[in-house]
């Protein structure tokens, strides 16, 4: 069976049944029906956790909650058993997180439509949502007990169900006797609780989201073995000082399907990490050269408009580079830049405080949700240079340029470059109103830097939201005082500058 992590890589922009049961079954798409999650449609599940030694599950459907009748129906379920059945509470097990419109239920029926069990989730407290979830009051009708998988079957659909909501700590009390299920279904036990005097385990679902976003870096240590990438004190940096020179290199190439897909997008970005890059040094952009491939002309033109856009606005000019027709799509380019005292990723020590300093303007690329924020495409000329010039501004003893590593995965280098580790404050974190934390932790933001000290830079906002320590890897930490961690010790493999 596939393990139910890997929903959330499957499922970018909604969360569909079909890619919810070909992750849980393992089977091919389209066996089942349509829409599973906020559109109130059902999860067909005839045999979700068969184990071969008993009969198949009788067959039920898991969906939202989506009408008042479903959720009463549930809450008498969990009035019989917590209530009657159990004693745990005296009188109702109603609480705080049932007023919460925020709160997910999430149903199982049988054939006639018949509420036969459901389970609840939703943020941990009730400030801001920052990707911490609970969840609950799992409950399976008394007569169905004896019928496989429907509380497995609940449990998996939340994991699912929470990790497309974004978030990346989800965790639950669960009665000790039942700690050995959610084990097999492969939870982790935290700690002992207890809920109304019953001894229960804190459980919590392993969400790999942030290390997955970083583990494309994880390559660049046995790749450039051997090589003085960057020279002394530069190791893994934006670009690369130039021997003997105040200039600073750097050089990206944009995804070719993206290119492919978005030509006059690709053309913009190219520009924009370029420059993000030399900003991370502290470098003043002297000029850009590009390489293009393209099918044909036509082509070609649409990402020569989104480059030279994107040159106009950054205010740097393009000094030549190179085009060919009638190959497939592919786009480069390098930028030259002016620092006399570049800025180092690995100038960081433990005890820094680490600030973040992002754009929060704007909203998600269209066709890449949850992936790439754009702020910059509708921002001034004065706007963007007062965001790429902060940092030859500043001069912190740090800084990099969130990459496609995601915020995480970007201060995982730093700290990795630095010869530490860090600590992230989750709840300090800036971050637009429109992206969840589990989507803007690992996405590609549009303008962000990491550094030792707070910027001053234009439209864009700057919070201390952690500090690098002497221990390895990246940690979280949040609001009720746990550290969760995140990555390891190395994340390019690269070590310290």
């Amino acid at each position: 069976m596939r393990n139910v992590s890997s929903v959330r890589e499957l499922v970018w922009d909604r969360f569909t049944t079909r890619d919810v049961c070909d992750a849980l079954l393992g089977t091919e798409p389209g066996a089942f029906g349509a829409g599973f999650g906020a559109g109130g449609g059902e999860m067909d599940v005839p045999a979700l956790l068969g184990t071969g030694r008993r009969a198949l599950p009788r067959p039920f459907t898991i969906g939202r909650a989506a009408d008042r009748g479903a959720v009463y129906a549930y809450r008498l379920l969990r009035r019989r058993v917590f209530v009657e059945d159990q004693g745990l509470f005296p009188d109702t097990d109603l609480d705080f997180r049932d007023d919460d419109p925020r709160t997910v239920i999430l149903v199982a029926r049988d054939p006639a439509g018949t509420v036969i069990g459901g389970v609840r989730l939703g943020p941990a407290d009730d400030g801001p949502d920052i990707g911490w979830w609970r969840g609950g009051r799992l409950v399976v009708a008394p007569g169905q007990r004896g019928a496989p998988g429907v509380g497995p079957a609940l449990v998996r659909a939340a994991c699912a169900y929470a990790e497309d909501a974004g978030v990346i700590r989800f965790e639950a009390d669960v009665q000790a006797r039942h700690e050995s299920l959610f084990v097999r279904l492969g939870w982790h036990p935290v700690r002992p609780s207890r809920i109304a005097g019953v001894p229960h385990v804190l459980m919590r679902w392993p969400i790999g989201r942030i290390a997955a976003t970083a583990a494309g870096k994880a390559s660049l240590g046995p790749l450039l073995r051997g090589m003085a990438v960057g020279g002394r004190g530069f190791v893994g940096d934006d670009g690369a000082p130039v021997p003997d020179s105040e200039l600073v290199a750097a050089c990206d190439a944009i995804l070719p399907s993206m290119v492919e897909r978005d030509p006059d997008w690709a053309g913009w970005c190219s520009v924009l990490v370029n420059v993000n890059d030399l900003a991370a040094m502290g470098a003043v952009p002297v000029g850009l050269l590009d390489a293009l491939g393209a099918r044909d002309a036509s082509f070609a033109a649409r990402v020569m408009a989104g480059l030279r856009r994107a040159a106009d606005a950054y205010e740097v000019p393009i000094l030549g580079g190179h085009t060919q027709l009638g190959v497939p799509a592919a786009l480069s380019v390098t930028a030259l830049g002016r620092a006399p005292r570049p800025v180092p990723g690995g100038g960081g020590r433990p005890g820094h405080r680490v600030h973040l300093t992002a754009d929060l303007g704007g909203r998600w690329r269209p066709g890449y949700t949850g992936r790439q924020w754009d702020s910059t495409s509708t921002r001034t000329p004065a706007e963007l240079h007062a965001m790429v010039s902060a940092v030859a501004r500043a001069r912190p003893d740090a800084a990099k340029d969130v990459s496609m590593a995601g915020i995480t995965g970007t201060l995982g280098m730093l700290a990795e470059a630095s010869g530490c580790g860090a600590t992230l404050d989750v709840a300090r974190v800036p971050r637009p109103s429109g992206a969840t934390m589990g989507d803007w932790l690992t996405c590609f933001p549009g303008y962000a830097m990491l550094t030792t000290d707070p910027l001053e830079a234009g439209p864009a906002v700057s919070a201390g939201c952690g500090e690098l320590t002497a221990s390895r890897g990246v940690r979280l930490r949040w609001p009720d005082g746990e550290v969760t961690e995140v990555l390891g010790a190395s994340v390019t493999g690269l070590g310290a500058a």
